[in-house]
C-alpha cells in the first residue's frame, strides 16, 4: 500500500517573491494570502512578494510569511484532490502540519507563529547567539565537539537533519569553537547559518514559557491526520499532546531524521515538500539512502513544480 507524506519547511527557506505565482493564478491560494493580511492587519503579502529581504528575515515576519506560503500552496494541492497519510514539518513547518490536520485554524496559527517569532528573538539579545550546520561529521564525534565548547557558553544540538547534517546552536563564541573542532575531527564543512537567534536550545526556554501562554488563547482540535512531532519523531496521539510538544519544540532538538525514518518505516514511499525551497527533499533522499530504502520526493514551490506534482500524484505514479 503506497503512502504519502506532506512535509513543510521551516525558517531559512524564505525568499522574496515566494508563492506569488500561486497568488496570481490560483484563487484558493490568493484567499490564503488575503486572509493573512487581514488577520495580522498588515500587508504581509506585499512584504513577501515585493518587500526588502532584511524585513522578511525578521523572525516575527519570516514565520507567518513561510506559514502563509505553505498553506497557500497546500490549498492548491487540495483543490486537485491530492491528500496524504502522514504530515510533518521542520520546526516552524510543524505549524503548517497543524493547520493541514485541522488541529489549528490558519488564523490562529498565524497569530501564534508571529508571537513565537518575537519570543524567540527576545530570548537572546541579537548578535549573542548563532547556529551552524556541521556536514559529514561522524555522529560518535559529536559529543567531543560539544565537550570542547563547555567553557565558552551553551552549545547544543538543534537539528538532526540527515545522516550527513547536524545543526548546532548556542552562544556565538561556543559555535565558532564547535565549527573549528568539527573540522579538526574530519567534518567536510562547518557552515554558520544566517539566523538571528540560537534556536532549539535551552537558551530559548523563556520563549517556550511565553509561547505556552499564547497557545492557551487558541482552540486546539483533534488531528485529522497523522502528524509526526519534531520533539520525539513519533505520532502526536491526540489534541491534549499538541501544546506541550509545540512548547518543547522551541528549546529542544528537532529530530527531523528520526521523523523521516519513522514515516519510511510506516510505509511512506512518497514525500511531497510543500513550500519555499527544497532542502527537506534533499534530507529525505539522504535519510532513505542510509536506510537502504527507495522513496519518491517531490518539491512543490512554484507553479511549474506544482503542475508536475499534480500530474504524477493524480496518475498514482
Amino acid at each position: 500500500m503506497n503512502k504519502t507524506a506532506f512535509i513543510f519547511p521551516g525558517q531559512g527557506s524564505q525568499y522574496i517573491g515566494m508563492g506569488q505565482d500561486f497568488y496570481d493564478k490560483i484563487i484558493e491560494s490568493k484567499k490564503v494570502f488575503d486572509e493573512a493580511d487581514e488577520v495580522l492587519n498588515m500587508d504581509l503579502s506585499g512584504l513577501i512578494f515585493n518587500g526588502k529581504e532584511e524585513d522578511l528575515k525578521k523572525t516575527e515576519n519570516t514565520q507567518p510569511a513561510i506559514l502563509t506560503t505553505c498553506i497557500a500552496i497546500l490549498k492548491a494541492m487540495e483543490k486537485e484532490g491530492i491528500d496524504c497519510d502522514y504530515t510533518a514539518g521542520l520546526s516552524l513547518g510543524e505549524y503548517s502540519s497543524m493547520v493541514m490536520s485541522k488541529a489549528m485554524d490558519f488564523s490562529d496559527a498565524l497569530k501564534v507563529v508571529r508571537e513565537r517569532g518575537k519570543f524567540m528573538q527576545e530570548a537572546v539579545p541579537q548578535g549573542l547567539g548563532g547556529m551552524a550546520a556541521l556536514l559529514g561529521l561522524d555522529r560518535d564525534k559529536l559529543s567531543i565537539v560539544i565537550e570542547a565548547t563547555k567553557e565558552y557558553g551553551v552549545v547544543e544540538v538543534a537539528n538532526y537533519n540527515s545522516p550527513e547534517q547536524i545543526v548546532v546552536s548556542g552562544e556565538k563564541t561556543g559555535i565558532e569553537i564547535a565549527c573549528a573542532k568539527a573540522l579538526e575531527l574530519g567534518a567536510k564543512k562547518a557552515v554558520p547559518l544566517q539566523v538571528s537567534a540560537p534556536f532549539h536550545t535551552s537558551l530559548l526556554n523563556p520563549a517556550g514559557e511565553k509561547l505556552s501562554k499564547e497557545l492557551e488563547k487558541i482552540k486546539l482540535k483533534e488531528l485529522s491526520k497523522k502528524v509526526v512531532s519534531n520533539v520525539d519523531g513519533e505520532i502526536i496521539k491526540d489534541k491534549d499532546e499538541i501544546k506541550a510538544k509545540l512548547v518543547d519544540q522551541v528549546s529542544h532538538s528537532v529530530l527531523w531524521q528520526q521523523s523521516v525514518e519513522y514515516m519510511i518505516n510506516q510505509g511512506v514511499d512518497t514525500f511531497v515538500e510543500i513550500g519555499p525551497g527544497k532542502s527537506l527533499s534533499g534530507f529525505v533522499k539522504r535519510i532513505s539512502k542510509s536506510m537502504g530504502k527507495e522513496v519518491n520526493t517531490l518539491s512543490v514551490n512554484n507553479l511549474e513544480s506544482y503542475y508536475e506534482a499534480v500530474e504524477k500524484l493524480t496518475k498514482g505514479a
